[in-house]
């Protein structure tokens, strides 16, 4: 049967059955208590799951506009936010801690992925490793097709184990001398 995934729970007040949604995404603790249901690709949001099984996914609110793939730089502004990272000079300190599957608008909140599956891609090369791009921001190149020059960053971010997934092992940053 195809609609809204509904249950019914006990209104401990009226003593009688209501009809309450199932959650597919938690925003956190005020989700407690809730259940859940699996999303459109018929998985369980990383979201439900601890960190250490969930990969560490974490709901952050976005300080741009982000797109699907973007690999993102958390920082602090006014409280924690995403932002695309960034491996120039003139960005240091915005290197790559996590990327998003979902596009975005400034100022709401998005998945952001600390590693795992990047499956939002195009025009990869399956067993090439990748780096964040000095170029674009957000974006990745392959190593050794590598524009980041002296004072850039150079951060290995995965390898691509399809021509639309990478494998995301976010490496430390190097400050390129």
């Amino acid at each position: 049967m195809a609609g809204t995934s509904k249950y019914l729970s006990l209104d401990d007040t009226l003593n009688i059955p209501v009809e309450t949604p199932a959650i597919d995404e938690s925003a956190g603790a005020g989700d407690a208590d809730k259940i859940i249901k699996t999303g459109a690709d018929g998985l369980i949001d990383p979201s439900l799951l601890p960190a250490d099984i969930g990969g560490g996914a974490r709901i952050i609110e976005a300080s741009e506009n982000l797109a699907a793939g973007d690999f993102v730089n958390i920082h602090n502004s006014t409280g924690e936010k995403v932002r695309k990272a960034d491996a120039t000079t003139a960005n240091a300190g915005k290197q790559a801690h996590g990327y998003v599957l979902d596009n975005v608008t400034s100022g709401d909140d998005v998945t952001v992925y600390p590693r795992g599956l990047n499956t939002a891609l195009t025009g990869l090369t399956p067993g090439l490793t990748y780096a964040l791009s000095a170029a674009t921001p957000g974006g990745f190149e392959a190593l050794g097709s590598s524009t980041a020059g002296a004072g850039e960053i150079l951060q290995v971010i995965g390898e691509a184990v399809a021509t639309d997934t990478l494998s995301v092992d976010i490496a430390d940053p190097v400050i390129r001398g």
